[in-house]
């Protein structure tokens, strides 16, 4: 018997039911505030005429004759009375509205199990914020915690939330070790798999402690609303950036707080290092700055050294120069960037000098994405020829006026391989999946101010630029789009920004002769034979 199609509401995807659902809770919403004082009324009507026939059931038999005849009375006067309906109804609905109020006790402090928690995370801080010598000690065995903790939140499985802490002025809070005790005692006594944001201020001696909310993980790849020269690194915290984006989380829309990286000559921060353990997310973060620098006109050129094929979706695409995953290519693409590199800062230089605004091919965005080069250095070494990181060093020292960009992906175990170009020029860094608090700081150069959960994930973690703040960071998910393991619906928003297909010959004629072991650059010698203009 052949199966009978589902109907259209159920088959058409959830959008149109989670719409309705949203509809028909405003609405309800609506309607319970319209009506909340005939809900009110009728609740005390219920406890009126509920206490009415307890009393009555309460009453003796004998002496509910007479009760009716005085009740019977009653009603006779008041109908007698002038405006005495109206009156008794007044009365009767007043009597009903006091009745059916909420009668909620309003939360003054603590519960007894919120206290004995606030009580023991007191006498944990005791030690660190008490000296012996102090005559008036703001912490002290057996002390009121109520002086020490301003503010305090709990959430529904009653765990601390939000603290606000006065600690003595003594303390030494402008140096970092004495910081990270505090914090760590806090995140141990306050719950464990949470991330915790700290708050010092040394001015007023006084410390706030909140838990943030987890970032969203459900926006994907996307058009993001950015300049030329604008990339999209992740999405932060509200609060901690001037800037929100309109994206798409599922079908919904949202301004998130976006972590903008700015490239190009102007740029303080042109190149980029994501360090990682597998899994982490950094080539998830590569794959979405190659679509957005190719959104924006840049030529994107791609180097593997995992070789584990989660860029072969960009190959042949329109922007798309090379994807190598050889050491022997990985060479030639290398020396070809450095002699395209040199090539367009000569182009400019001599522009600049004849008066003349830069040729255009120069001002045509150039990114380089390495994706654990390490592996490369090694083969390369281990097969006698030349280490493809060496040839990294022009773009990195002067890439910048010649728009060239370059963003390197590392893991955390080879991190010693990588050269100290890419230490030295790589101002932009990103941490990515679970970490150690040092690992994180010693690679963004300053420690997060919060406290780091030993469960992430992928795409999530920490971005500085710079000499600037560091910003939680979650990747948007650019996942590869042939690996059917991965969510459909980010798949395929990765496929739509994909640009087409090339036709007719392959990208990059001088690309193509480097890796024939020919002169890569003609241009080059080009520009150095032909005459000042």
């Amino acid at each position: 018997m052949a199966r009978r199609p589902l109907p259209r509401i159920l088959s058409s995807g959830t959008a149109s039911l989670a719409r309705g659902r949203d509809f028909a809770r405003t609405a309800a919403d609506s309607a319970t505030d319209v009506l909340h004082p005939l809900l009110v009324i009728g609740r005390g009507l219920r406890v009126l005429a509920a206490t009415g026939r307890r009393k009555w059931s309460e009453t003796p038999r004998d002496k509910r004759g007479p009760a009716l005849f005085l009740g019977a009375a009653c009603v006779l006067v008041v109908a007698l009375v002038p405006y005495g309906p109206l009156l008794a109804l007044i009365t009767l609905m007043a009597a009903a509205a006091w009745h059916g109020r909420d009668r909620t006790p309003a939360k003054t402090g603590p519960s007894d199990t919120e206290a004995e928690r606030l009580g023991s995370l007191y006498e944990a801080l005791v030690p660190y914020f008490s000296i012996p010598d102090d005559p008036s000690p703001l912490f002290a065995h057996g002390g009121e915690w109520d002086k020490a903790f301003s503010g305090y939140e709990f959430d529904e499985a009653g765990r601390i939330t939000r603290l606000h802490i006065r600690y003595p002025a003594y303390f030494t809070d402008g140096e970092a070790a004495s910081r990270t005790r505090i914090e760590a005692l806090l995140h141990a006594k306050s719950g464990r798999g949470r991330e915790y944001l700290f708050d010092w201020d040394e001015e007023g001696n006084r410390l706030d402690l909140s838990v943030l909310p987890a970032l969203p993980t459900g926006i994907a790849a996307q058009p993001f609303v950015t300049s030329p020269g604008e990339s999209v690194l992740g999405f932060t915290d509200s609060g901690t950036v001037q800037r929100t984006l309109p994206v798409l989380e599922g079908d919904q829309p949202r301004d998130i707080p976006p972590v903008v990286w700015r490239t190009g000559p102007r740029s303080t921060e042109p190149h980029l290092l994501a360090v990682g353990h597998p899994g982490s997310g950094t080539s998830t973060l590569l794959r979405s700055l190659a679509l957005q620098a190719l959104r924006h006109g840049g030529d994107v050129l791609i180097v593997d050294g995992g070789g584990s094929g989660e860029y072969a979706c960009l190959t042949g695409r329109n922007g798309v120069l090379a994807v190598e995953c050889g050491p022997v290519g990985a060479v030639a693409t290398l020396e070809w960037a450095a002699q395209e590199t040199e090539r367009r800062l000569i182009a400019i230089h001599r522009a600049r000098e004849a008066g003349r605004p830069a040729p255009e091919d120069t001002r045509r965005p150039l990114w380089i994405l390495l994706d654990q080069p390490s592996v490369l250095a090694h083969l390369a070494v281990a097969e006698g020829g030349p280490d493809p990181m060496h040839h990294l060093q022009v773009p990195l020292r002067h890439g910048r006026p010649a728009h060239v960009t370059v963003a390197v992906a590392e893991q955390f175990g080879h991190l010693e391989v990588l050269h100290d170009a890419v230490w030295q020029h790589t101002r932009a860094r990103i941490v990515l999946g679970p970490a150690a608090i040092q690992q994180i700081t010693d690679v963004l150069g300053l420690p997060p101010h919060t406290t780091p959960t030993a469960q992430v994930p992928p795409g999530r973690g920490y971005a500085r630029l710079g000499t600037g703040p560091v910003h939680r960071l979650q990747v948007p998910a650019t996942p590869d789009p042939y690996d059917e393991g991965t969510h459909p619906a980010h798949r395929q928003a990765v496929l739509d920004l994909l640009p087409e297909r090339q036709q007719g010959p392959a990208p990059g004629a001088a690309l193509a002769k480097a890796f024939q072991g020919q002169p890569a650059a003609p241009a080059v010698a080009a520009a150095a034979e032909a005459p000042d203009a």
